[in-house]
C-alpha cells in the first residue's frame, strides 16, 4: 500500500495528515516531510495518523527522530491516533507515554 501525507495549517500548528502503511518502504517519505516542517521553522506539529492501517518499527522511529527535533527547537509533536490496532503498538512500545496522544486534531493541541 502507498502512504499518503497532506499538510494543513490549524490554530498556529502544521497539521500532516498520514494515510496507507508506514513501513520500511514508506517511512523515508514521512521522515523527508517532517524534517521539512522543522527546517520551515514549523515547531508546532500534529501528525494524524488516523488513515494508517499499518505501522512498523521504521515508522516509529521516524515519530521518535522527528520529536526529538522538535523539541530541541522548543517545539511540541502531538499525535492523533483512533485506531485501535495502531494505539496498541503504542501502548505496547511505551511509546504512549512519550508521545501526546488524542483522538482529534483539537484534543493533540491541547495536550
Amino acid at each position: 500500500m502507498d502512504l499518503r501525507l497532506e499538510l494543513s495549517e490549524q490554530g498556529g500548528w502544521s497539521v500532516l495528515l498520514v494515510g496507507g502503511e508506514v513501513d520500511v518502504a514508506t517511512a523515508p517519505r514521512l521522515r523527508e516531510q517532517l524534517i521539512k516542517l522543522v527546517n520551515d521553522q514549523r515547531f508546532q506539529i500534529v501528525v494524524d495518523l488516523g488513515g494508517v492501517d499499518f505501522i512498523d518499527s521504521t515508522g516509529l522511529g521516524v515519530l521518535i527522530g522527528a520529536l526529538k527535533r522538535v523539541r530541541t527547537q522548543g517545539g511540541e509533536l502531538a499525535l492523533v491516533c483512533t485506531e485501535r490496532r495502531i494505539l496498541k503498538v503504542f501502548e505496547i512500545t511505551g511509546l504512549d507515554r512519550v508521545f501526546r496522544i488524542g483522538g482529534t486534531v483539537e484534543e493533540a493541541m491541547a495536550g
